[in-house]
């Protein structure tokens, strides 16, 4: 668990696609926020831990709908009871269709859900005493969005950026140019400091990145 002034964020870890689930909850708050849930074992770990810290699902948050951001939402949904599902407006569709979320050609068909709610760029989210911009993030998938909490010092950035890399864009719906805009416009502007955690791999301050993922630096020019 990490700790960023009154927000608390839990990494759990899926071990085929090492996708990175998110547990979110503040200080005082029952609350909870699960972005992102994965393959098992993640939605045992997200459950427990909700059971142990005694907090109360509020949503589930998805950065974008790939198989491996959506696989636990029918486990937990079964576990933890109906939490609205909160989803990229671009990506209502890819939950319910194992084609499109890319799973079908992995021989592991993954379905979820509908969303409940859906959010795009520009909109806002709270948690706790915590206000959230919704970021456009789109290239790596067709409607990637990040979350930015200017107070804790964070961004749930999904996959279009990580430490070391950037996301992929050679798969259906992908597109380079955009990703690459999007990261140069919305989330590499966000103050130096500013916590990137991504779907995948160790969190990095925007700093950190403009500093040593070479990839980036070569995409854009810097």
């Amino acid at each position: 668990m990490t700790t960023h002034g009154q927000l608390h964020i839990e990494v759990f870890n899926d071990p085929m696609f090492a996708e990175n689930g998110l547990l979110l909850w503040c200080d005082d708050q029952p609350d909870c926020w699960i972005v992102d849930p994965g393959l098992p074992p993640q939605p045992e770990h997200f459950a427990a831990a909700i059971e142990t810290r005694k907090l109360r699902p509020r949503a589930f948050l998805l950065t974008h709908c790939h198989a491996d951001h959506i696989a636990g939402l029918m486990p937990l949904r079964q576990m933890l009871g109906d939490a609205p599902i909160v989803c990229p407006i671009d990506e209502t569709h890819l939950l319910a269709d194992a084609h499109e979320n890319l799973s079908a050609d992995l021989g592991l068909p993954v379905t979820a859900p509908p969303a409940d709610q859906t959010i795009a760029p520009g909109d806002a989210l709270s948690t706790g005493e915590l206000d959230w911009q919704v970021l456009d993030v789109r290239g790596h998938s067709p409607g990637g969005l990040a979350y930015y909490c200017p107070d804790a010092g964070v961004a749930l950035v999904g996959d279009a950026v990580f430490a070391e890399g950037i996301g992929r864009y050679d798969f259906p719906h992908s597109h380079r140019d955009l990703l690459i805009e999007n990261i140069r416009r919305n989330l590499i502007t966000l103050p130096p400091q500013t916590v990137l955690y991504p779907g995948h791999g160790q969190p990095a301050t925007v700093a950190y990145v403009l500093e040593h993922n070479q990839t980036l630096i070569q995409e854009l020019g810097l």
